[in-house]
């Protein structure tokens, strides 16, 4: 049994979004010579990877609360 839960899936939606922001710095930072474009980029990098790990984090803790729930109520 599949629940859907929308803030579940708001922040798959947030991740597939850094994913493809990311795809597109990668890329950026490939085709620029400049140095200076280059730091900046990698920063830009930096900030989505961490956005990216506390999606990740979020999601597992309302997994897990989700889980939680489901037990309790199946107990009942």
């Amino acid at each position: 049994m599949i629940v859907r839960d929308p803030y579940l899936d708001e922040l798959k939606n947030d991740f597939d979004t850094y994913s493809n922001q990311l795809k597109k710095l990668k890329a950026k930072l490939l085709k620029t010579k400049s140095p200076e474009l280059q730091a900046k980029i990698v920063k830009q990098i930096d900030s989505l990877a961490n956005k990216m790990e506390n999606n990740q984090k979020q999601s597992v803790k309302v997994t897990k609360s989700r889980i939680k729930e489901l037990k309790k109520k199946s107990k009942k």
